[in-house]
């Protein structure tokens, strides 16, 4: 089923009205990691984006508000994992306000630069900072892909309409 536009329902942009049509955008789910001054930080993304091949470039988006966000304004390399279906608990505790999200049973180690990098997922990429760009209450960060690994097995964990959910979904 599709919706036919309607003009005259249609509604002023707000946050309210962006985000009620981003839930309807299915989006993969990524964890992106830091070192920061007090340990490792990471957070869950749904904007992370690929931006070029050559130089490989990706972007993502955080706000300045986030616990994660000291660690990530001053990090000169960050982790990006893309998580399977299978972690949908990993997803939910590096969305969690206040958690503490590398102690057991975050299973990880620290990879290439300081890195913290995660055990298990699809994929994972480490990346230097190359820019970071003012987007209203968020920042984006764009990063040139340094070193990483594609060799997970299984299906990608994605999020629409406020849920995790699997391709069999």
């Amino acid at each position: 089923m599709t919706a036919t536009p309607d003009l005259a329902a249609s509604r002023s942009a707000t946050g309210d009205l962006l985000r009620s049509v981003f839930r309807r955008h299915a989006a993969g789910v990524a964890v992106i990691t830091a070192c920061g001054a007090g340990g490792p930080a990471g957070f869950t993304a749904t904007s992370l984006a690929s931006v070029s091949a050559a130089p490989p470039l990706l972007s993502f988006g955080i706000g300045t508000g986030s616990s994660s966000w000291p660690a990530v304004s001053s990090a000169e390399y960050v982790g990006v994992h893309l998580l399977g279906e299978h972690q949908e608990e990993l997803a939910a505790t590096f969305a969690r306000s206040g958690a503490d999200r590398f102690a057991p049973p975050t299973a990880w180690h620290e990879g290439p630069q300081g890195v913290p990098v995660l055990d298990g997922v699809l994929a994972w990429l480490v990346c230097r900072v190359v820019g970071r760009m003012p987007a209203g209450d968020h920042r984006i960060v764009v990063a040139q892909v340094l070193v990483g690994d594609s060799a997970g097995i299984g299906s990608p964990l994605l999020y629409h309409q406020g849920r995790y959910r699997s391709l069999r979904d």
